[in-house]
Protein backbone atom coordinates (compact mmCIF):
# COMPACT_ATOMS: atom_id res chain seq x y z
CA UNK A 1 0.00 0.00 0.00
CA UNK A 2 1.17 3.53 -0.75
CA UNK A 3 2.27 5.78 2.10
CA UNK A 4 -0.70 8.16 2.16
CA UNK A 5 -1.32 10.89 4.72
CA UNK A 6 -4.97 9.84 4.87
CA UNK A 7 -5.41 6.18 5.73
CA UNK A 8 -8.57 4.22 6.29
CA UNK A 9 -8.57 3.14 9.93
CA UNK A 10 -8.82 -0.51 10.92
CA UNK A 11 -12.10 0.30 12.65
CA UNK A 12 -13.58 1.77 9.46
CA UNK A 13 -12.37 -1.18 7.40
CA UNK A 14 -13.92 -3.64 9.82
CA UNK A 15 -17.21 -1.73 9.88
CA UNK A 16 -17.25 -1.51 6.09
CA UNK A 17 -16.83 -5.27 5.79
CA UNK A 18 -19.50 -5.97 8.42
CA UNK A 19 -21.91 -3.65 6.62
CA UNK A 20 -21.35 -5.55 3.38
CA UNK A 21 -21.55 -8.96 5.05
CA UNK A 22 -24.85 -8.22 6.78
CA UNK A 23 -26.32 -5.65 4.40
CA UNK A 24 -25.39 -6.52 0.81
CA UNK A 25 -29.07 -7.24 0.10
CA UNK A 26 -30.30 -4.07 1.84
CA UNK A 27 -33.41 -2.65 0.07
CA UNK A 28 -32.89 -5.23 -2.68
CA UNK A 29 -35.07 -4.67 -5.75
CA UNK A 30 -35.02 -5.38 -9.48
CA UNK A 31 -34.21 -1.71 -10.07
CA UNK A 32 -31.29 -1.35 -7.65
CA UNK A 33 -30.16 -4.90 -6.72
CA UNK A 34 -27.16 -4.45 -4.35
CA UNK A 35 -26.68 -0.70 -4.84
CA UNK A 36 -27.84 0.29 -1.35
CA UNK A 37 -25.83 -2.49 0.26
CA UNK A 38 -22.78 -1.08 -1.50
CA UNK A 39 -23.59 2.43 -0.23
CA UNK A 40 -23.92 1.14 3.32
CA UNK A 41 -20.55 -0.59 3.11
CA UNK A 42 -18.80 2.52 1.74
CA UNK A 43 -20.36 4.89 4.28
CA UNK A 44 -17.82 4.30 7.11
CA UNK A 45 -14.96 4.61 4.59
CA UNK A 46 -16.16 7.95 3.27
CA UNK A 47 -16.83 9.27 6.78
CA UNK A 48 -13.33 8.22 7.82
CA UNK A 49 -11.56 9.85 4.85
CA UNK A 50 -13.51 13.11 4.47
CA UNK A 51 -14.32 15.59 7.21
CA UNK A 52 -16.63 17.92 5.27
CA UNK A 53 -20.19 16.76 4.68
CA UNK A 54 -20.14 18.08 1.10
CA UNK A 55 -17.09 15.95 0.31
CA UNK A 56 -18.76 12.91 1.86
CA UNK A 57 -21.92 13.40 -0.19
CA UNK A 58 -19.91 13.86 -3.38
CA UNK A 59 -17.91 10.70 -2.74
CA UNK A 60 -20.99 8.61 -1.90
CA UNK A 61 -22.71 9.61 -5.16
CA UNK A 62 -20.09 7.51 -6.93
CA UNK A 63 -21.58 4.39 -5.39
CA UNK A 64 -25.20 5.15 -6.27
CA UNK A 65 -24.80 3.46 -9.68
CA UNK A 66 -26.41 0.08 -10.26
CA UNK A 67 -24.46 -2.84 -8.78
CA UNK A 68 -25.08 -6.56 -8.64
CA UNK A 69 -22.71 -9.50 -8.27
CA UNK A 70 -22.26 -12.74 -6.34
CA UNK A 71 -21.93 -11.36 -2.78
CA UNK A 72 -19.28 -13.73 -1.42
CA UNK A 73 -16.65 -13.48 -4.16
CA UNK A 74 -17.92 -9.98 -4.94
CA UNK A 75 -16.62 -8.78 -1.58
CA UNK A 76 -13.32 -8.27 -3.39
CA UNK A 77 -14.86 -5.51 -5.52
CA UNK A 78 -15.89 -3.60 -2.40
CA UNK A 79 -12.36 -3.91 -1.05
CA UNK A 80 -10.86 -2.72 -4.34
CA UNK A 81 -12.99 0.43 -4.34
CA UNK A 82 -12.09 1.11 -0.70
CA UNK A 83 -8.45 1.22 -1.78
CA UNK A 84 -9.29 3.46 -4.73
CA UNK A 85 -11.35 5.80 -2.55
CA UNK A 86 -8.41 6.09 -0.16
CA UNK A 87 -6.16 7.01 -3.08
CA UNK A 88 -8.66 9.60 -4.33
CA UNK A 89 -8.87 11.18 -0.88
CA UNK A 90 -5.09 11.62 -1.01
CA UNK A 91 -5.19 13.52 -4.28
CA UNK A 92 -4.61 10.72 -6.79
CA UNK A 93 -6.26 11.15 -10.20
CA UNK A 94 -9.02 8.64 -9.52
CA UNK A 95 -12.40 9.84 -10.76
CA UNK A 96 -15.97 8.52 -10.64
CA UNK A 97 -15.67 7.05 -14.13
CA UNK A 98 -12.61 5.03 -13.15
CA UNK A 99 -14.21 3.58 -10.01
CA UNK A 100 -17.52 2.78 -11.68
CA UNK A 101 -15.74 1.38 -14.73
CA UNK A 102 -13.82 -1.03 -12.53
CA UNK A 103 -16.99 -1.99 -10.65
CA UNK A 104 -18.89 -2.65 -13.87
CA UNK A 105 -15.97 -4.54 -15.38
CA UNK A 106 -15.52 -6.82 -12.36
CA UNK A 107 -19.06 -7.49 -11.16
CA UNK A 108 -20.01 -9.69 -14.13
CA UNK A 109 -16.92 -11.95 -14.28
CA UNK A 110 -16.75 -12.34 -10.48
CA UNK A 111 -20.47 -13.12 -10.39
CA UNK A 112 -19.85 -15.94 -12.87
CA UNK A 113 -16.97 -17.29 -10.78
CA UNK A 114 -18.91 -16.95 -7.54
CA UNK A 115 -22.05 -18.59 -8.90
CA UNK A 116 -20.00 -21.54 -10.15
CA UNK A 117 -17.85 -22.00 -7.05
CA UNK A 118 -20.27 -20.99 -4.27
CA UNK A 119 -23.80 -21.60 -5.53
CA UNK A 120 -23.01 -24.38 -7.97
CA UNK A 121 -20.31 -26.27 -6.04
CA UNK A 122 -19.77 -25.40 -2.36
CA UNK A 123 -23.39 -25.07 -1.25
CA UNK A 124 -24.53 -28.35 -2.91
CA UNK A 125 -21.59 -30.18 -1.30
CA UNK A 126 -22.43 -28.80 2.15
CA UNK A 127 -26.12 -29.59 1.68
CA UNK A 128 -25.27 -33.12 0.57
CA UNK A 129 -23.23 -33.70 3.73
CA UNK A 130 -25.97 -32.11 5.86
CA UNK A 131 -28.66 -34.32 4.31
CA UNK A 132 -26.57 -37.39 5.05
CA UNK A 133 -26.15 -36.32 8.66
CA UNK A 134 -29.90 -35.67 8.92
CA UNK A 135 -30.94 -39.26 8.28
CA UNK A 136 -33.22 -40.60 10.96
CA UNK A 137 -34.33 -37.10 11.94
CA UNK A 138 -30.99 -36.06 13.43
CA UNK A 139 -30.54 -32.33 14.06
CA UNK A 140 -26.82 -32.71 13.42
CA UNK A 141 -27.36 -32.07 9.68
CA UNK A 142 -28.92 -28.60 9.90
CA UNK A 143 -26.56 -27.61 12.71
CA UNK A 144 -23.59 -28.69 10.58
CA UNK A 145 -24.81 -26.68 7.58
CA UNK A 146 -25.62 -23.52 9.54
CA UNK A 147 -22.30 -23.49 11.42
CA UNK A 148 -20.00 -24.50 8.56
CA UNK A 149 -21.65 -22.31 5.93
CA UNK A 150 -21.60 -19.20 8.11
CA UNK A 151 -17.96 -19.74 9.09
CA UNK A 152 -16.87 -20.29 5.50
CA UNK A 153 -18.93 -17.34 4.26
CA UNK A 154 -17.68 -14.93 6.93
CA UNK A 155 -13.98 -15.72 6.74
CA UNK A 156 -14.03 -16.22 2.97
CA UNK A 157 -15.73 -12.88 2.39
CA UNK A 158 -13.39 -11.19 4.86
CA UNK A 159 -10.35 -12.56 3.02
CA UNK A 160 -11.75 -11.41 -0.34
CA UNK A 161 -12.54 -7.94 1.05
CA UNK A 162 -9.09 -7.28 2.49
CA UNK A 163 -7.36 -8.80 -0.54
CA UNK A 164 -9.36 -6.42 -2.72
CA UNK A 165 -8.33 -3.50 -0.49
CA UNK A 166 -4.66 -4.35 -1.00
CA UNK A 167 -5.18 -4.76 -4.73
CA UNK A 168 -6.98 -1.42 -4.91
CA UNK A 169 -3.99 0.39 -3.47
CA UNK A 170 -1.54 -1.47 -5.70
CA UNK A 171 -3.57 -0.59 -8.79
CA UNK A 172 -3.37 3.17 -8.25
CA UNK A 173 -0.06 3.62 -10.08
CA UNK A 174 -1.41 1.85 -13.14
CA UNK A 175 -4.61 3.87 -13.05
CA UNK A 176 -2.92 7.26 -12.87
CA UNK A 177 0.19 6.45 -14.91
CA UNK A 178 0.84 6.91 -18.64
CA UNK A 179 -1.21 3.82 -19.53
CA UNK A 180 -4.19 4.90 -17.42
CA UNK A 181 -6.47 5.79 -20.34
CA UNK A 182 -5.82 2.51 -22.14
CA UNK A 183 -6.38 0.54 -18.93
CA UNK A 184 -9.65 2.30 -18.12
CA UNK A 185 -10.86 1.82 -21.69
CA UNK A 186 -9.97 -1.88 -21.48
CA UNK A 187 -11.89 -2.30 -18.23
CA UNK A 188 -14.94 -0.56 -19.66
CA UNK A 189 -14.67 -2.70 -22.80
CA UNK A 190 -14.62 -5.89 -20.69
CA UNK A 191 -17.72 -4.75 -18.84
CA UNK A 192 -19.44 -3.96 -22.14
CA UNK A 193 -18.55 -7.39 -23.53
CA UNK A 194 -19.95 -9.08 -20.42
CA UNK A 195 -23.20 -7.10 -20.67
CA UNK A 196 -23.42 -7.96 -24.37
CA UNK A 197 -22.88 -11.65 -23.69
CA UNK A 198 -25.53 -11.64 -20.96
CA UNK A 199 -28.01 -9.92 -23.29
CA UNK A 200 -27.35 -12.40 -26.10
CA UNK A 201 -27.67 -15.36 -23.74
CA UNK A 202 -30.62 -14.42 -21.54
CA UNK A 203 -32.73 -12.04 -23.63
CA UNK A 204 -35.00 -14.22 -25.75
CA UNK A 205 -37.33 -12.49 -28.20
CA UNK A 206 -38.77 -14.17 -31.30
CA UNK A 207 -41.50 -13.28 -33.76
CA UNK A 208 -44.24 -15.53 -35.11
CA UNK A 209 -44.94 -13.27 -38.09
CA UNK A 210 -45.32 -15.24 -41.32
CA UNK A 211 -44.08 -13.79 -44.63
CA UNK A 212 -46.40 -13.59 -47.63
CA UNK A 213 -44.14 -15.77 -49.78
CA UNK A 214 -43.89 -18.48 -47.16
CA UNK A 215 -41.69 -19.00 -44.14
CA UNK A 216 -41.40 -16.74 -41.14
CA UNK A 217 -39.73 -13.43 -40.42
CA UNK A 218 -37.83 -15.07 -37.57
CA UNK A 219 -36.32 -17.64 -39.94
CA UNK A 220 -35.19 -14.87 -42.29
CA UNK A 221 -33.67 -12.87 -39.45
CA UNK A 222 -31.83 -15.94 -38.11
CA UNK A 223 -30.31 -16.48 -41.52
CA UNK A 224 -29.17 -12.87 -41.89
CA UNK A 225 -28.59 -11.55 -38.36
CA UNK A 226 -29.14 -14.04 -35.50
CA UNK A 227 -30.29 -12.46 -32.23
CA UNK A 228 -31.27 -9.22 -34.00
CA UNK A 229 -34.49 -8.78 -32.01
CA UNK A 230 -32.76 -9.21 -28.61
CA UNK A 231 -30.16 -6.66 -29.77
CA UNK A 232 -32.85 -4.15 -30.73
CA UNK A 233 -34.63 -4.81 -27.43
CA UNK A 234 -31.44 -4.20 -25.41
CA UNK A 235 -30.52 -1.01 -27.30
CA UNK A 236 -34.09 0.26 -26.91
CA UNK A 237 -33.98 -0.27 -23.14
CA UNK A 238 -30.60 1.47 -22.96
CA UNK A 239 -31.95 4.39 -24.98
CA UNK A 240 -34.98 4.78 -22.74
CA UNK A 241 -33.02 4.71 -19.47
CA UNK A 242 -29.70 6.35 -20.47
CA UNK A 243 -30.86 8.94 -22.99
CA UNK A 244 -34.45 9.63 -22.03
CA UNK A 245 -33.85 9.18 -18.28
CA UNK A 246 -36.87 6.91 -17.92
CA UNK A 247 -36.88 4.79 -14.76
CA UNK A 248 -36.51 0.99 -15.03
CA UNK A 249 -40.07 0.50 -13.69
CA UNK A 250 -41.59 2.72 -16.40
CA UNK A 251 -39.36 1.00 -18.96
CA UNK A 252 -40.75 -2.39 -17.92
CA UNK A 253 -44.30 -1.06 -18.25
CA UNK A 254 -43.51 0.19 -21.75
CA UNK A 255 -42.13 -3.23 -22.68
CA UNK A 256 -45.24 -4.87 -21.23
CA UNK A 257 -47.43 -2.65 -23.42
CA UNK A 258 -45.33 -3.51 -26.48
CA UNK A 259 -45.70 -7.22 -25.67
CA UNK A 260 -49.49 -6.95 -25.42
CA UNK A 261 -49.77 -5.04 -28.69
CA UNK A 262 -47.32 -7.37 -30.44
CA UNK A 263 -49.23 -10.45 -29.31
CA UNK A 264 -52.56 -8.89 -30.35
CA UNK A 265 -51.40 -8.18 -33.92
CA UNK A 266 -49.66 -11.53 -34.25
CA UNK A 267 -46.06 -10.30 -34.21
CA UNK A 268 -45.25 -12.25 -31.05
CA UNK A 269 -46.47 -15.79 -30.55
CA UNK A 270 -45.56 -19.35 -29.72
CA UNK A 271 -43.92 -20.12 -33.05
CA UNK A 272 -41.00 -22.50 -32.94
CA UNK A 273 -38.08 -21.65 -35.22
CA UNK A 274 -35.71 -24.43 -36.11
CA UNK A 275 -32.07 -23.57 -35.58
CA UNK A 276 -30.21 -23.23 -38.89
CA UNK A 277 -27.89 -26.13 -39.62
CA UNK A 278 -24.35 -25.72 -40.77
Amino acid sequence: MADYSKKVSKKALAKSFRNWYYGHLTCFSQEHMQTFGYLVSMLPIVEDLYEKKDDQVKALKTYSAFFNTEPQIGSMIVGVTVGLEEARANGEAIDDETINGIRAGLMGPLAGIGDSLIVGTLIPILLGIALGLSQGGSVLGPIFYIVVWNLLAFFGMRFAFYTGYDLGGAAVEALVGPNATALRDSIVMIGTMVIGAVAATWVSITTALELPGGGTLQGTLDGVFPKLLPLIFTIFCWWLMAKKKISPIITMLILLAIAFVGAAVGFFGAATIAAPTA
